[in-house]
């Protein structure tokens, strides 16, 4: 199995915590991985992605020219990723700020309002954690209860006062694709 994920979105949203996160749980867990983050010169509010590779065998390329999955937090993101997403491929959007009627028809879009999702939890910059835990139910790269119960180590430790929102986060977006 070898899986491709672009995850994509403005500078200042994430988009390169999730996809650490992503690579570095799958690395925990015994997979290969490849992580590759690109974004312009000006980091918040400019455009960043980044590319994660999972597998069960060596990765040759970190590119992922037909991706399986990509996740667009913002609309130019959308519009720029979702032609290169693999026919019959999933892309998951922010749908609090991405109108994705522009669709191509032979991929799939999961649309989470992870902006008004994470104004309930209080704070915007868990936005990337709620689309995180939805894209994670329905991938099934990684296991959930395995990313969550060792979240301390995966984000580190100067991140141990926010463990518990970002675990509230996740769980928020994963129970959200249940519903």
């Amino acid at each position: 199995m070898l899986i491709k994920t672009i995850f994509s979105g403005f500078g200042g949203q994430g988009v390169l915590s999730m996809g650490y996160t992503l690579a570095t749980t799958a690395m925990l867990e015994g997979k290969h991985v490849t992580y590759f983050p690109s974004y312009g010169v000006e980091v918040r509010g400019g455009t960043a992605n980044c590319t994660v590779a999972v597998s069960d065998e060596e990765i040759a390329s970190p590119v992922a020219s037909e991706p399986e999955f990509v996740v667009a937090m913002n609309q130019p993101s959308f519009v720029r990723f979702q032609s290169l997403l693999q026919s019959g491929g999933l892309i998951f959007v922010n749908s609090s700020i991405v109108d994705a009627s522009s669709t191509r028809g032979d991929i799939e879009v999961v649309a989470v309002p992870t902006s008004e999702l994470a104004e309930k939890l209080g704070t915007i910059k868990v936005a990337n954690m709620i689309m995180l835990g939805a894209f994670i139910r329905l991938s099934n790269i990684i296991s959930f209860d395995f990313m969550t119960k060792n979240l301390s180590q995966i984000l580190g430790e100067g991140k141990s006062k926010l463990i518990k929102m970002n675990k509230d986060a996740l769980e928020l977006g994963f129970n959200y694709i249940k519903e």
